[in-house]
């Protein structure tokens, strides 16, 4: 039986059939307070697209306003990455990152090199680095006296360009570029924390990096807390030094600040290296980037957390890194490449076979949204909904996303009706909106698809949330 033919039951055909005729509403009247609301918001009816519909698909939308139009969908767009792991990976999948022992271990000392093999694993925070370190510790080695060596080759071509050209903020950990050792997103957090006393605030940095110069402390200075950030005149010009040649204010109290490392490349060795150095272990040789020798065993694998953990983090915060880290692993799982070309390339052929050809296929870049070049349609992105609510993984794909009032990047948005909603946000410069399922007081579940895009998106976040307030009251 053809692969679409065994996973689509027969039942769904009408409903992929129903949001494919969806067009024929494409000018009907958007709910008044709606309507009302982006009239406030100045933004225009044409800016938006938006699609309400039956989970099931057994009735014809009850909402579809330009559906067919292809948008960016900013980071919404992470729904189809998640679920499409989801659905080929399965919902326990683990990424794993070997550890290589080389030589033989004498009295703690490791007559050799030691290996540590990056394979993708999105969550290597540094709680899970010190615990891969206390495992190799666990082997009797305190000194490695060869070389510690990080292979990162599983990703191909994911060299790092400018962290701060997508939109001019360099320092944000979200514009991380994705890595095979992914160690801590590649950040530093930075915790100031006031001694009126000595008249300073004491700095610690999370994680140590090896070779770089990290000052203890920071001038204090009376006054406000206000900007204090730019007070601190912080200089990351030098990536073998961080420099303050401003004060923090004391009136802040302890506060931290997470800033994207300025040489990216070299950032898990540092990190590794920092970290090894802090729990004592010693380094005979070098940190360096290499490849593990051919026939070498692991001595260990490390595990990450479970593929439906790790999207909670990726949905419910709109982690970008997170989501390109898993957008590779589905090339790198299903074409045997760690590329962005043959992570599209296998998303497209799932798209075709999971969701059908009824609809413009979505245009991929890199699965997280944080792209002016990803785009999908109301009507494609409904229809996806619809198969994800009938498929076996729908409660780990609904618990990922934002519940709206509850937690993520929903935490703050509430419904007027009292009612519940699953939602993923999106928000670019020009371009956001909401997408996932709501819960109607009669009962029923819907899809909800709603983006705005133009150089006023933002403005429609009240419409948004008064379509799912509407969507809410059916009764």
């Amino acid at each position: 039986m053809p692969f679409a033919a065994r996973l689509i039951p027969s039942s769904l055909f009408f409903s992929l059939a129903a949001l494919a005729s969806a067009s024929v509403f494409a000018q009907q009247a958007l709910p008044t307070q709606v309507d009302a609301a982006l009239a406030r918001a100045k933004v225009p009816r044409e800016a938006v697209t938006m699609l309400v519909a039956d989970a099931d698909g057994t009735r014809q939308p009850r909402l579809a306003w330009r559906t067919q139009v292809p948008v960016n969908p900013a980071s919404i767009m992470k729904l189809v990455t998640t679920y499409a792991a989801l659905d080929l990976l399965g919902a326990a999948y683990n990424w794993t990152t070997p550890v290589y022992v080389e030589g033989t271990v004498n009295n703690g000392v490791l007559n050799g090199n030691l290996y540590i093999k990056g394979q993708g694993d999105p969550k290597l925070v540094l709680e899970r680095v010190w615990l891969l370190l206390r495992h190799v510790q666990g082997l009797g080695i305190t000194t490695v006296g060869g070389d510690i060596v990080i292979d990162r080759s599983a990703f191909e071509n994911t060299v790092e360009g400018d962290p701060g050209a997508f939109d001019g903020e360099p320092l944000r950990p979200y514009n991380a570029s994705p890595d095979a050792l992914l160690v801590n997103f590649k950040s530093v957090n930075m915790t100031f924390a006031p001694d009126r006393a000595g008249q300073v605030a004491r700095v610690s940095y999370e994680p140590p990096l090896a070779s770089v110069a990290m000052p203890a402390t920071v001038a204090l200075t009376p006054g406000e807390c206000g900007d204090w950030r730019t007070a601190l005149k912080t200089d990351f010009s030098d990536v073998n030094r961080i420099r303050f040649n401003g004060a923090f204010p004391a009136a802040c109290g302890e506060k931290s600040w997470a800033v994207a490392y300025g040489d990216p490349r070299t950032y898990s060795l540092r990190a590794i290296g920092g970290m090894w150095a802090e729990m004592g272990g010693r380094v005979g040789g070098q940190m360096r980037e290499g490849r593990v020798p051919a026939g070498l065993k692991p001595a260990f694998e490390f595990e990450s957390p479970p593929l439906a953990e790790v999207i909670r983090d990726i949905n419910k915060y709109s982690n970008n890194v997170m989501a390109q880290q898993l957008f590779l692993t589905i090339g790198l799982t299903q074409k045997n490449r760690g590329t962005f070309e043959a992570s599209r390339t296998a998303l497209g052929q799932w798209w075709r076979d999971r969701i059908g050809t009824g609809e413009a296929q979505p245009v991929f870049e890199n699965g997280s949204g944080l792209s002016r070049d990803e785009r999908i349609s109301a009507a494609a992105l409904g229809k996806m909904l619809q198969v994800a609510w009938r498929s076996p993984v729908m409660p780990e794909l609904m618990s990922s996303l934002p519940a709206m009032g509850v937690d993520g990047t929903l935490k703050r948005r509430t419904l007027r009706s009292g009612g519940s909603a699953h939602l993923k946000t999106g928000t670019l410069r020009d371009a956001s909106g909401v997408a996932g399922y709501v819960d109607g007081a009669s009962g029923r579940r819907y899809v909800l698809v709603a983006i705005a895009n133009g150089e006023n998106a933002g403005a429609a976040r009240a419409a948004f949330d008064a379509l799912v307030d509407w969507a809410s009251q059916d009764n």
